[in-house]
């Protein structure tokens, strides 16, 4: 049998496969749900997937992130946080005879914290199925996609087929903040021909990402009393005009949009988002400190570095508001510092991909550009391996009532499955 060639009763095969295990696959995910991964919480839920790759018979690792091995490397972004107990987890299937290619299917079991938790319509750890949906934090991104690794190995092998090249299903940390999970498997060695991420992604395939920093700026005021307001400098009004600043380098970069492949038709590819502030130490003070914390985007093709040095420029620029008061800022790296990554065209990878998506979809396979940050950075840029990210149509990711579409779920399944057996060929057991 070709490596590379799944034949069409071998495709109805493992399909068939993903739909008779596909009860069993929404309860695991549903079980991982209930973890609440949150940043430096994730060890129930890596527990878990250790459990099920075990399970299987992979070769286990576990180990435990080491920031400063990681701060050597340049896609390095500095942690708030310690690294003690945070683990990744990656279970290694290696066949006895190789004659494809080999694989990492990767995805993080980190999520972004809830919110206010009466403001979802369910409990946001829990993980109820409504008219077709799965909700729950995490259920989208990207706790489906993880299982549906996992599931899609599994119909291969239902289907009577033996993979015939190593995989890698690696479960990361750090994903919703630095990016330090995936390139901590990098340089433990983790490498293969190609690289998916099944991430929420509509049914489609990600061609073009943004790159993303994280930073924290310091304002500096003067404190008084509010009887004579007029004496001192209230910092967090401060703090808005400064963030008003940094939104003019937001404008300029949006502007140079048709100077950078993939972003032309995007309204609104860089966004500088104000994600928290915090200041002052008394309401009955004008406030002397404020802080912000901004997350904003960069095109690829464009280093941190330099996007970094064109903020910090703008923050320096900055010497009074318009009343004459002097502003005085200091700008901290507190987590990404992350270039973009283009996926280059009609590798063989995305043509195995895309086969296998028809197969299942009965369409052709689409491409998409997005502003929001992904780990595939990690592998193209520094592993040089093509990352296919691509994964299930999801809604209000990071927002309220977090939620999955089942069947897509269903078919992604079953595209990664028949990637899985046409990219690393089959051998029958």
């Amino acid at each position: 049998m070709n490596a590379h060639q799944t034949p069409t009763h071998q495709t109805q095969t493992i399909c068939d496969a993903v739909d008779a295990a596909f009860d069993a696959q929404l309860a695991f995910t549903a079980e991982l749900v209930r973890h609440p991964s949150l940043r430096t919480q994730e060890g129930s839920a890596q527990d878990l997937l250790y459990t099920a790759m075990q399970q299987r018979g992979f070769e286990m690792d576990r180990w435990e992130l080491d920031a400063v091995q990681l701060s050597e490397h340049i896609g390095y972004g500095p942690t708030t946080v310690s690294y003690e107990g945070m683990t990744n987890v990656v279970g290694a299937y290696r066949p006895a005879i190789q004659i494809g290619r080999s694989l990492i299917l990767n995805g993080h079991v980190d999520v972004v914290p809830e919110g206010p938790e009466e403001s979802w319509s369910h409990s946001p750890w829990d993980a109820p199925i409504i008219d077709g949906w799965m909700y729950g934090r995490g259920s989208g991104d990207m706790k489906a996609g993880l299982v549906a690794n996992l599931f899609a190995f599994d119909a291969v092998r239902a289907a009577g087929l033996l993979p015939a090249a190593p995989i890698f299903f690696q479960s990361v940390v750090e994903e919703e903040c630095t990016g330090n999970g995936s390139l901590s498997a990098l340089q433990r060695g983790y490498t293969a021909d190609a690289v998916l991420i099944p991430e929420p992604e509509e049914d489609m395939l990600v061609r073009a990402n943004t790159g993303v920093i994280w930073f924290t700026v310091r304002v500096a005021g003067q404190p008084t009393h509010p009887r004579e307001m007029k004496s001192g400098f209230n910092a967090i009004d401060a703090a808005y005009f400064v963030m008003n600043k940094l939104r003019r380098v937001e404008e300029r970069w949006n502007s140079q949009k048709n100077e950078h492949q993939y972003f032309q038709n995007l309204d609104h590819p860089i966004n500088f988002n104000l994600g928290t502030i915090r200041g002052g130490d008394w309401p009955s003070s004008v406030p002397a400190w404020c802080e912000i914390e901004v997350r904003a985007s960069l095109y690829p093709g464009v280093t941190a570095e330099a996007a970094w040095s064109e903020i910090c420029e703008a923050l320096a620029a900055i010497d009074q508001d318009p009343a004459g008061n002097t502003i005085h800022t200091t700008a901290t790296r507190t987590g990404f510092f992350s270039e973009g990554y283009v996926l280059e065209e009609d590798g063989d990878a995305e043509r195995a991909l895309a086969k296998a998506h028809e197969n299942v979809f009965g369409s052709p396979l689409k491409s998409f550009t997005t502003p929001g940050y992904l780990d595939g950075r990690v592998f193209v840029l520094y592993g040089n391996t093509p990352a296919l990210v691509y994964g299930p149509i999801s809604e209000a990711i990071h927002g309220y009532d977090e939620r999955v579409d089942i069947e897509s779920v269903r078919r992604i399944t079953k595209s990664i499955a028949l990637f899985i057996a046409s990219w690393c060929g089959t051998v029958t057991e």
